[in-house]
């Protein structure tokens, strides 16, 4: 009989019982759709081979998909850290070329060329991000593109570090992934509700 053990450790998979189902509904969908024939020619040793492979081949697009989600978030958070140091030209590289966004501070859409206006429009008056908190609510990557949702709590603070002001937004942001690394090439923020959400 086929031990379920040595695969989940193999796999390390995060619900392995649900997993293997999955993996076990396809195989039995395959047992049940090939002819009679080919049993005589295979054995049940190949269809746990099959079985295998299917798994490696599942966990290998998964562990690739948490990766890229990995990747997204942390150039999220590298984001709002070259904002509170002032780095406009690291803030500039994770824009991709072809950008088109509506960040809620415009009347309209801008491109890459505006992308730093609502920073520059802050520290003109001397104001800084001091501190930002993310709440990360959704990822999803589809081959090269990454489209993720957060909340975000940003205080401001003047030259003398008093807080003059917290902004509460939601943003949206669709990254694509080029050049072997992520770039922001569409986006949009709203403030949150009256709820905070």
């Amino acid at each position: 009989m086929f031990s379920d053990a040595p695969l989940l450790r193999t796999l390390r998979v995060r619900d392995p019982a649900q997993f293997l189902s999955i993996i076990r509904h396809v195989v039995m969908i395959c047992v049940e759709t090939l002819p009679r024939c080919w049993f005589v020619k295979y054995d049940r040793h190949m269809l746990r081979t099959i079985t295998l492979f299917l798994a490696l081949t599942a966990t290998a697009f998964g562990q690739n998909s948490a990766k890229d989600d990995a990747q997204v978030w942390q150039l999220e958070k590298a984001y709002w850290e070259y904002v509170k140091a002032n780095d406009l030209e690291k803030y500039r590289a994770l824009w991709h070329e072809n950008f088109v966004g509506w960040p809620f501070v415009s009347l309209a859409p801008v491109r890459k060329d505006h992308i730093t206006d609502w920073i520059t429009a802050n520290t003109s008056k001397g104001i800084s991000l001091q501190s930002y908190s993310i709440e990360q609510l959704a990822i999803q990557v589809t081959g090269h593109i990454a489209i993720n949702h957060y909340r975000i709590n940003a205080k401001w603070a003047n030259s003398a570090g008093a807080e003059v002001r917290t902004d509460k937004m939601r943003i949206t942001h669709t990254w694509i992934r080029t050049h072997g690394t992520w770039q922001i090439i569409g986006g949009m923020s709203a403030p949150v509700n009256a709820e905070g959400k």
